[in-house]
């Protein structure tokens, strides 16, 4: 039997990934993997299931005036107790985890090994006992063998493996980084709990502006992994910002899945005045007018509170503010601290 995978969104961060049959109702189909989404009517009258559906095809069987006008019906608003899936969806659910009686789902799973990318930079695989779905550029929270705490990191693997992978910042004195330097075996039990997070691949209606700063690369790798499996009509400008050439990971991988994609322009920049580079600085420094295309544009931005702040303040001075603005702050200074 067909199957469509419905990613649900709740606004607190929280996503869930439900299967769904063909000619199942969303909420049905929700109900059945012990998800309440809200409902009274189940009947397409009250309104209570009103959703907006991000991606995805889907018929609505039916709906009164009193739940949801036609206009709202043309925005991508839906009743999930009419919606019945034409292909894999996403939801943004108006409710909690908390209030639809869910929660990030935990998934065992071990260690298949790690990767010295660079002085600064681990590359960790992993082996679940089952898929865990997320949204390209979604976190997860990872636990620690032998620390009884977790650390959270962005997906760098395309979604719906079994054998995700994470890239990790070397922060000396770190939790995770001591247990991946000195102490980490393969087989080494973990549990994967998530996903998280609002920022994630939205679908692709328009020029594609994005930021990544240091290992903030990893959200990226996701959505490249989608974008050349999928393909998109529109460009992507992927700037990769770091401070020393030593940095600079993943190269190999990003180029590859460039060169499958076609449209794609990356830019690397370096700020360490003491290591040669093209291009050197902050990307503030080289981000243009002409990258926002005229404001006709998605930014997708991941790195470090400053970086975020500065393109922000970047943006005004350049007086054009694109069409959408997607991030995700990371502080590592602030996690080495708490580790230390």
């Amino acid at each position: 039997m067909t199957t469509y995978n419905v990613a649900l969104n709740f606004e607190d961060g929280v996503t869930r990934v439900i299967q769904c049959g063909a000619d199942e109702k969303v909420t049905d189909a929700a109900f059945r993997q012990k998800i309440n989404l809200p409902m009274d009517c189940r009947d397409g009258v009250c309104g209570t299931c009103k959703c907006f559906a991000e991606k995805g095809e889907y018929e609505l069987e039916f709906y009164m005036d009193e739940s949801m006008s036609d206009e709202e019906a043309e925005e991508g608003y839906v009743l999930t107790c009419q919606m019945v899936p034409e292909s894999d969806c996403v939801l943004r659910v108006p409710a909690s985890s908390a209030v639809c009686k869910t929660a990030p789902e935990a998934v065992e799973g071990e260690v298949l090994g790690v990767d010295i990318l660079s002085e600064t930079s681990f590359g960790l695989r992993v082996k679940l006992a089952k898929p865990l779905g997320f949204l390209p550029g979604q976190y997860v929270n990872v636990t620690v063998p032998g620390s009884g705490r977790h650390r959270s990191y962005s997906f760098s693997s395309a979604p719906g493996s079994d054998e995700p992978t994470f890239l990790i910042r070397n922060l000396p004195g770190g939790v995770m980084s001591s247990y991946l330097d000195a102490r980490v075996q393969p087989g080494d039990a973990v549990t994967l709990t998530g996903p998280m997070g609002a920022f994630y691949l939205r679908p692709i209606e328009r020029a594609q502006l994005w930021l990544a700063g240091g290992t903030g690369l990893a959200p990226f790798l996701s959505m490249l992994e989608q974008v050349a499996d999928q393909g998109s009509e529109h460009p992507i400008v992927l700037y990769y910002a770091v401070t020393r050439a030593a940095d600079l990971v993943e190269l190999d991988r990003v180029n590859e899945l460039a060169g499958k994609i076609g449209n794609i322009t990356v830019i690397t920049i370096l700020a360490a005045e003491e290591d040669a580079h093209e291009r050197k600085g902050f990307v503030t420094d080289h981000v243009t007018a002409d990258d926002l295309n005229g404001g006709d544009c998605d930014v997708y931005l991941c790195g470090p509170p400053p970086m975020v702040d500065a393109v922000r303040g970047h943006f005004s001075k350049l007086g054009v503010e694109p069409a959408n603005f997607y991030f995700e702050k990371f502080n590592p200074t602030a996690a080495e601290a708490e580790a230390a």
